[in-house]
């Protein structure tokens, strides 16, 4: 069967060109609703790499940099809007796109295709303001000194990308590298690079110098691998999967390079007794069903008190019935498939593990009845869980809930921040004094109350423990990609006078 709609044939897009790969290899796109082949993308391999990381490096110092790198941020402001326009007008295109190649339903991608504009149009307006911050000055308790900061680009960075919101999460590397000067090269995920292709499709049609960004899809260990390793790329920024991010940063510190490290997460959801019932319900389902439960700070341990467990178990029965699972593109879909195969059979082994350990599978636990193709997985909820449990400890990536109940707050906070990560967290309760006491107990980057999960490209993104460190968004996403260079001047007419003047002997 053809796709619904076409997935254009691409290359690799290096030095502001389409080009074969050098071992000429390609990878085929998955549709994950019907399990059928609809297309392929090209894999780079080290070669690739080379000629990538080459292409960034002459970017940054072609014209003595005045193209891009050392050019006013007002001139990078107008290729990051022009990049924005042109997103918006692809939307509807983009998001089908999107939906077909990692499963989420069309709704939630025409809403990553609009936060996508918006996080261009964001770094736009912070590579305006970049222009105004330069030699800043830092006042000094010396008269005959005067000190300013520069703030450069950092150089050239890899950006190596996850699967489940594919253009979204590229966006939020890309527009902040690009809006400080920097020369980048993405790696997105070979699970779904679609639509980071038609960015640079987007990007040649703007414009934006050959160079700047190079876009090289293919696997981790052939082409993330060699970029994380190579010595002319001056940093890294990484989202995914602890174990990998651990790699990167491996080969990172073998030159030194600095990395930034957006990883996995099982994060907490703490519901008080005060709470309205079908309120706490929905955002409790959409904190860990939303993009088919495929999101690294999906709030997947519910903690709830335990005088109103039976009750909200129940109620959470009821709004998960209502969930529609179908193809993406069906009108009204809630829950896609997962991304693929491999993720299918992970997700119920995770599910099949927990049964075995002695939990409970509440609601779900397996694939719709009425789906026969697809890699779907209903939404699951499961209970009776001991805090030694894989599925309590472990990051599922997929529409599965995990519920215990607590007591007293302190008992929530210390269940809350029993895991090795810290990405997100969230509490619901109408006691607005206790939501902020809570919030500052929380072992998390971000914390949620009364909701789960939205994300605001004006506001920092990232993690504690192993979920990473460093952080993405705002004004702190842009400092990711900025070197600060201290310059001092003397200022005074008066010899130095530390050592005796020769002239004076």
């Amino acid at each position: 069967m053809a796709s619904p709609i076409p997935i254009p044939i691409r290359q690799l897009f290096i030095n502001g060109e389409w080009r074969e790969p050098v071992l000429k290899k390609r990878i085929p796109i998955i549709n994950p609703a019907t399990e059928e082949t609809i297309g392929d993308i090209p894999a780079a391999t080290a070669e690739d790499v080379e000629l990538a990381v080459d292409a960034a490096r002459k970017a940054l110092a072609r014209n003595k940099g005045r193209d891009w790198a050392s050019a006013s941020g007002a001139v990078r402001a107008k290729v990051l809007r022009a990049i924005a326009a042109k997103v918006t007008e692809r939307k509807s295109e983009l998001a089908k796109l999107e939906a077909i190649d990692c499963g989420k339903p069309l709704e939630e991608a025409a809403w990553d295709i609009d936060d996508v504009a918006g996080c261009f149009e964001y770094y736009a307006d912070l590579a305006e303001g970049l222009d105004a911050k330069q030699k800043a000055p830092v006042s000094l308790p010396m008269q005959n000194f005067r000190s300013y900061v520069l703030q450069e680009p950092i150089g050239v960075v890899g950006l190596i990308t996850p699967w489940n919101y594919p253009l979204l999460m590229a966006t939020w590397k890309v527009a902040p590298a690009l809006a400080a000067g920097c020369a980048a090269i993405l790696k997105p995920s070979e699970l779904a690079s679609v639509t980071c292709l038609e960015l640079a499709d987007i990007c040649k049609e703007v414009g934006l110098p050959s160079g700047v960004l190079n876009i090289l899809t293919g696997l981790g260990p052939e082409a993330g691998a060699p970029l994380a390793s190579h010595p002319h790329v001056d940093k890294i920024a990484f989202t995914g999967s602890s174990v990998t991010g651990s790699k990167v940063m491996t080969a990172a510190a073998q030159m030194v390079k600095p990395v930034t490290l957006e990883l996995g997460g099982k994060s907490p959801i703490v519901v008080f007794e005060d709470v309205d019932l079908d309120k706490a319900a929905e955002w409790t389902l959409f904190g860990c069903f939303w993009t088919n439960g495929q999101i690294c700070s999906a709030t997947s341990r519910l903690l709830v008190h335990e005088s109103i467990a039976a009750e909200f178990l129940d109620e959470l029965v009821k709004w998960a019935k209502n969930i529609k699972v179908s193809d993406p593109l069906e009108e009204g879909c809630r829950l896609g498939p997962v991304v693929s195969e491999g993720q299918y059979e992970k997700i119920l082994k995770f599910i099949s593990n927990a049964k075995n350990e002695g939990a409970t599978i509440f609601y779900g636990g397996a694939r719709p009845q009425h789906l026969k193709k697809g890699f779907f997985v209903e939404p699951t909820i499961i209970t009776d869980i001991t805090t030694s449990m894989e599925i309590w400890r472990e990051e599922v990536f997929g529409p599965v809930l995990c519920v215990k109940t607590f007591s007293t707050e302190d008992e929530a906070i210390e269940l809350a921040n029993d895991t090795h990560y810290g990405l997100g967290a969230a509490v619901i309760s109408n006691d607005l004094e206790r939501c902020d006491r809570v919030s500052k107990s929380l072992q998390a980057g971000v914390v949620w109350i009364n909701c789960s999960q939205p994300c605001f490209c004006q506001a920092p993104w990232g993690g504690k423990k192993r979920s990473g460190f460093g952080r993405e968004l705002g004004a702190w996403g842009l400092d990711n990609y900025l070197s600060v260079k201290q310059v001092t001047q003397y200022v005074s007419d008066e010899p130095w006078g530390w050592y005796q003047s020769p002239s004076k002997l």
